[in-house]
């Protein structure tokens, strides 16, 4: 895809959001339209493939209105049957929509193959799309101001100038509205290199309450630590602030430091299940550690939940298919004597 000339744009206006009914979480990103193949074997020979779609921010929303958050989301998709689709797919999980309708610019595109039982390809055609040309205009009047939290990632900035100005926007008018700030690293190797991004997120960094990412991401804003030092980033990156960190570690787990006077570590084992397909699983354990976050829980507990999201997660196809609901927590942390037949 390449860029039309001259200014984006203009997209379906958004009416501003009655307070009484605003989310709890706000989060903006791109969405796109996902093919991808049943089989196991390249796409230079494959019949076929399944049309679904995915975006990190997306995953997000959806994982939490599963979880019972009350959730919006804001991105642009082209005029097109694909941007339809994804509009339709997104609302139908519940989430709140927020979505212009950009007549220039396509719906980007995601490429998901299997090239052997045990890897996964992802190719993206997002260059010149409805959503990397999002802007701070698209913003809805009140969506974040009534909002409790602000979920960003480390995509949406290297999407665009104008993506990364709208991710900015965002932050300072959660910080003026007195609301939680949250972000997911999130790196993506194919749309730019750590030191732009790192630089990109420092612009936001100072007012992150709750920060997210795997060893070797959280390692870009804190390049002095090395990547398998997970304890020694929590510390970098929550020293001299209340800023709540979060270390994505897979199959073994997770851990947390939640800043200010903290100085004890929190750590939680990960699960051992059968793994179909990894691509998503991080949004899903965002969106568990948020979720019980906004409920009360202390930060042990968040973790537990949030391993438990991604695991579940990783045992299904897709981008958000497999995220949970509450009640599909339960057979998983009761250990493996529950039994696996619902009656």
């Amino acid at each position: 895809m390449s860029s039309p000339a001259g200014p984006p744009a203009p997209a379906v206006p958004e009416q501003p959001v009655p307070a009484g009914s605003a989310p709890w979480v706000v989060t903006l990103g791109e969405t796109m339209a996902l093919m991808r193949s049943a089989a196991v074997g390249s796409l230079a020979h494959l019949s076929s493939v399944d049309i679904a779609l995915g975006g990190a921010e997306s995953n997000l929303a959806i994982g939490l209105r599963r979880l019972g958050v009350p959730s919006a989301w804001v991105s642009r998709v082209g005029d097109d049957p694909l941007g339809t689709r994804v509009i339709r797919e997104v609302r139908g999980e519940g989430v709140e929509v927020h979505c212009g309708i950009d007549p220039e610019r396509p719906t980007g595109l995601m490429v998901k193959s299997r090239p052997s039982a045990t890897t996964t390809r992802v190719d993206y055609y997002r260059a010149g799309s409805a959503a990397s040309a999002i802007r701070p205009e698209d913003l809805p009047a009140g969506l974040i101001e009534h909002a409790r939290l602000l979920h960003l990632s480390g995509i949406t900035p290297l999407l665009s100038e104008t993506a990364h100005a709208t991710n900015v926007a965002a932050v300072q008018r959660a910080v003026a509205a007195g609301v939680t700030v949250s972000l997911d690293v999130n790196y993506r190797s194919r749309l730019g290199s750590r030191e732009r991004l790192g630089e990109l997120l420092g612009d936001i960094l100072e007012h992150v309450d709750i920060l997210f990412g795997g060893p070797e991401e959280l390692s870009i804003l804190a390049p002095d630590v090395a990547e398998d030092d997970h304890r020694g980033l929590l510390r970098a990156l929550s020293a001299g602030s209340r800023r709540e960190v979060v270390v994505k570690l897979g199959a073994d787990g997770a851990a947390a430091l939640a800043g200010g006077d903290a100085t004890e570590i929190a750590e939680a084992p990960g699960h051992e299940v059968d793994v179909v397909d990894t691509v998503g699983a991080g949004d899903a354990f965002v969106a568990g550690y948020l979720s019980a976050r906004l409920e009360g829980l202390d930060v042990p507990a968040r973790l537990t939940r949030a391993n438990a999201c991604g695991a579940l997660a990783c045992t299904t196809p897709g981008d958000w298919e497999g995220s949970p609901r509450l009640r599909d927590l339960g057979t998983l942390l009761a250990g493996s004597g529950a039994d696996p037949v619902s009656r």
